[in-house]
């Protein structure tokens, strides 16, 4: 498909119908039934510094406790796809995550919902991922199954941050939808999830970790979970082709086919906005039209093929840092089994933890299954930060990966 046809494909635009449905609506002060109400909001503890205002709504607080945890600024370093990169104009994770953010409240205004809770959803979807993206992930899970058979994702990581790491008692909504939000399971209908308690969800986050194959039976139990979980693809699926445009993995957006949401960040982002409403307005589910479902899958495969099998961390690159995961994981354990104290992980992670917790001590902590910290700290790294504390514990190790710097461009 060449770039003039795509330039063919046009901008779509809500349904009439829909339109005037909406508009209508809002000027009788309409109010979506399904929309997640404040009231209705549920937390771990009754704490009185948590009840809901007129000037701190219930979602609004869980916003800005999650931005004002370290693993929030932690965002600025970690990969959201290009590894090893000096360039201010790719993305990194912390830009994903508001660009995720700003699409799913555009998506939930049009449909009524409550954009407060899809705000939090969105900001801390991805507070659990490693360094080195998806990658890095693959990585860590496979040092920590080995050893527990357990497995880490970064979604249920991300539950732990905000609910056990941190403490800082947020909603069950919140982290239902955090839980919930894996965008590489996508479905042309997102019919509700049924996590109504902190009991139910103790139990899928502990089922995720026992079985791998859980993850992708989950959905979240409000619309707004599942606007976020959408729009977590739709966030990507363009911006990472700007950005391989960028890195020069590619040479243009000619290998991409599509017949309707296009293949730029622009169309992609407004052709896939306006089905999800068209389809979803006024129902007890978030859809898209078939054709339109489709052609996301479509391009979904493509970016695998010209963008995520090709860059990032491939060939050499890729098993230099999974031996880098696979040492670092036994020398972390090592440092925690024999209680060397200097050591990183009780000066940059133990203590820093428990200084910032809400509800962590240094000896609770220490009191749990030693390969759980290590999780935890690995986790936590960014792609700097990981480099540079290998270097430090390995010092005698050559390192031979090479950052692409702002000369190389």
């Amino acid at each position: 498909m060449t770039e003039a046809t795509n330039k063919e494909i046009p901008y779509l635009t809500l349904d009439p119908e829909v339109e005037s449905a909406i508009m209508l609506d809002r000027a009788n002060a309409w109010r979506n039934p399904l929309r997640f109400d404040d009231a209705c909001v549920l937390r771990r503890e009754d704490k009185e510094h948590d009840i809901a205002t007129l000037a701190r709504p219930a979602f609004s607080r869980d916003i800005e406790k999650i931005i004002n945890i370290p693993a929030y600024s932690r965002y600025t370093d970690k990969t959201q796809v290009f590894s090893f990169v000096r360039n201010d104009d790719i993305t990194r994770r912390g830009l994903h995550v508001q660009l995720v953010s700003r699409i799913a409240r555009g998506i939930g205004a049009l449909l009524g919902l409550n954009c407060d809770l899809i705000e939090a959803i969105a900001l801390g979807h991805d507070l659990g991922h490693t360094p080195f993206g998806h990658a890095g992930e693959r990585f860590l899970s496979a040092c920590y199954h080995e050893r527990t058979g357990r497995y880490f994702n970064h979604n249920v990581h991300s539950v732990r941050v905000l609910d056990q790491l941190y403490h800082r008692n947020i909603s069950l909504q919140t982290l239902d939808g955090v839980l919930c939000h894996n965008g590489e399971f996508e479905q042309q209908v997102l019919r509700l999830g049924d996590i109504k308690s902190f009991e139910t969800l103790d139990e899928r986050v502990e089922a995720c970790c026992i079985d791998e194959a859980r993850i992708a039976t989950l959905r979240p139990s409000t619309l707004e979970g599942c606007v976020v979980r959408v729009s977590d693809m739709i966030a990507y699926l363009g911006k990472d082709r700007q950005d391989a445009l960028e890195m020069g993995a590619l040479t243009s957006l000619d290998v991409f086919d599509s017949e309707i949401i296009g293949k730029d960040n622009a169309r992609i982002i407004n052709n896939l906005t306006v089905d999800i409403v068209n389809n979803s307005y006024r129902k007890d589910r978030i859809a898209m039209s078939p054709e339109v479902f489709e052609d996301l899958r479509l391009a979904k495969r493509q970016n695998y093929e010209f963008i995520y099998s090709r860059e990032g961390m491939v060939g050499d690159a890729h098993n230099i840092v999974q031996e880098m995961f696979e040492r670092l994981y036994d020398r972390v354990l090592d440092d925690l089994t024999h209680n060397r104290r200097e050591a990183p992980v009780f000066k940059h992670h133990v203590r820093k933890l428990v200084e910032t917790s809400r509800n962590i001590t240094e000896e609770s902590y220490l009191a749990l299954e030693p390969n759980q910290i290590v999780v935890d700290y690995m986790a936590s790294m960014t792609d700097n930060y990981f480099v540079e504390i290998y270097k430090r514990l390995f010092p005698e190790q050559d390192v031979p990966i090479q950052l692409r710097g702002y000369a190389a461009r």
